[in-house]
């Protein structure tokens, strides 16, 4: 019980406590009470009835309002039956799921909120905060995401309805719907949801936690950099991209039907561990739009449309997927895709490229085409033909040594900053690009891989001597070897 009112405690305070310049207005908000007043009232007593009516018209829109909320979730709780049926919203409130939604899930929820230490603001926005803190249980630092109580959509319900904690309970929905869809879609490329903590609808349930007040608790991940992406070497750009696929194949079928991604942009994905991962799913679609004719199945973007058909069920079919796809080659692929692809695997880019501008291929031969190039370039097919057989007899090999006093150049662009370390498949293929640069005399396997296997090689101009390395092999130009000792 002790634990349960530290977290209630806790949550009613936390918003205020981490950025109490964004939301001490809300104090001034509490006492807010504006009211019309078409003719002034004659008596004390006709204002207190004037004020009471107003008030209750306000609380029962308010409670209209919470009600609609409530039944937008029941789609999202609970799959349609046989007959494509959606269960009564009344009968989801007895069932689990929403329970857990409710109250507070069974990993990290109100009782990890107890120790929780708050590191730094990480963004708000209209509804949400979002802070990363460390948790008693976490092993690694979080992201809380919370009602943002001076972001728009609280202060707008406030001046309508004038009632501050049951606008945190109307803003909070948003939030609710967003544990619900991470829940719902678990994959590898949807930011894990690792626990939440919610006050009981109708009041002081949930632990005491109070209605209204929310929690998300998040993995936390790096903001996609796309100027810095742009910087990095095919190959993890590339992985961005195919994660991005791998994930939109998912939401094209996923437990809750096609989903689409209506704010689809750079800001709504995080990296985990180099692992792209959709964060946030405020605007995810669940639902294909109806339509009455084929007019009302257009994709409209800024400067191309697409039509689909209507079907028999009035509904756009494959809309979702096809809006996902057009916006992955806008905001994905034209960038990362095209520049520095491999030789080998040009032509293969350049088909994805036009399928998906035009797309003229849906999201299953979207990702054959992109695991078709990830398994060309894991077993180095796409070098077949590229590179003479007799390009390692350049070299000569000095294995179980590495070099010290190195001489090294930049070459872009470049797993190190300090000098020009690419990925090969093989040593062959490490001599060839040392082949092709002027400035390379010598270049180091040392077993180090990246995320697709192949192998990290290091390049230089020279270097004074060889040293013991039992992980390292030295490869040295015969005809070239200025600053090297002679092999």
């Amino acid at each position: 019980m002790g634990n349960s009112l530290r977290a209630a405690a806790l949550l009613a305070v936390v918003v205020l406590s981490i950025l109490v310049s964004l939301l001490v207005t809300s104090v001034q908000q509490l006492g807010t009470r504006t009211f019309s007043n078409a003719s002034a009232p004659t008596s004390y007593g006709e204002e207190e009835e004037e004020q009471r009516e107003v008030e209750g018209a306000l609380r029962r829109a308010l409670l209209h309002q919470l009600e609609l909320r409530r039944r937008e979730l029941v789609p999202l709780l609970l799959p349609e039956d046989e007959n494509g049926e959606r269960p009564d919203p009344d009968s989801v409130l007895g069932y689990s799921p929403w329970n857990e939604v409710t109250l507070g899930s069974r990993d990290l929820g109100c009782d990890s909120l107890v120790d929780m230490q708050a590191v730094e603001v990480l963004g708000s926005g209209y509804t949400k905060l979002v802070v990363r803190a460390r948790l008693a249980g976490a092993r690694a630092p979080v992201a809380l995401k919370l009602v943002n109580e001076q972001g728009v959509d609280m202060s707008k319900c406030v001046e309508d309805f004038k009632d501050p904690r049951g606008c945190r309970e109307l803003v909070s929905y948003k939030l609710r719907r967003e544990m619900i869809l991470l829940d719902r879609l678990r994959h590898p490329n949807v930011i894990q949801l690792k626990g939440h903590c919610a006050g009981v609808q109708g009041g002081g349930g949930g632990g005491g936690v109070e209605r209204g007040r929310v929690a998300v608790v998040l993995e936390q991940g790096a903001p996609l950099q796309m100027i810095q992406l742009l910087q990095s070497p095919w190959e993890d750009r590339f992985r961005v991209c195919l994660d991005l696929v791998r994930l939109l194949h998912f939401l094209s079928r996923s437990p809750l039907g096609s989903v689409g991604l209506l704010d689809f942009q750079p800001r709504q994905f995080v990296t985990v561990s180099g692992q792209l991962k959709l964060t946030d799913l405020d605007d995810a679609s669940c639902e294909e739009a109806a339509c009455r004719a084929d007019e009302d199945c257009t994709l409209r973007f800024p400067h191309r449309n697409f039509s689909l058909p209507c079907s028999g069920r009035r509904l756009c079919e494959g809309l979702n997927e096809k809006r996902n796809i057009y916006n992955a080659y806008r905001f994905f692929f034209t960038y990362l895709l095209p520049h520095q692809a491999p030789p080998g695997l040009t032509h293969l880019v350049d088909h994805i490229m036009n399928s998906t501008g035009e797309l003229k291929a849906d999201i299953d031969q979207t990702l054959e085409a992109f695991e078709h190039i990830l398994q060309l370039y894991t077993s180095g097919l796409h070098l077949e033909n590229l590179l003479p057989e007799s390009i390692i007899g350049d070299y000569a090999v000095m294995r179980g040594t590495g070099t010290s006093g190195n001489v090294e150049y930049r070459c872009w662009p470049s797993y190190s900053q300090q000098g020009c370390v690419l990925s090969v498949h093989d040593a062959r293929e490490a001599a060839y690009i040392c082949s092709s640069h002027s400035q390379c005399s010598s270049f180091t396997l040392t077993g180090q891989k990246t995320w697709t296997g192949r192998l990290l090689a290091s390049f230089r101009s020279g270097f004074d001597h060889l040293v013991p390395d039992g992980t390292s092999e030295v490869y040295v130009r015969r005809t070239k070897a200025p600053g090297a000792p002679s092999p």
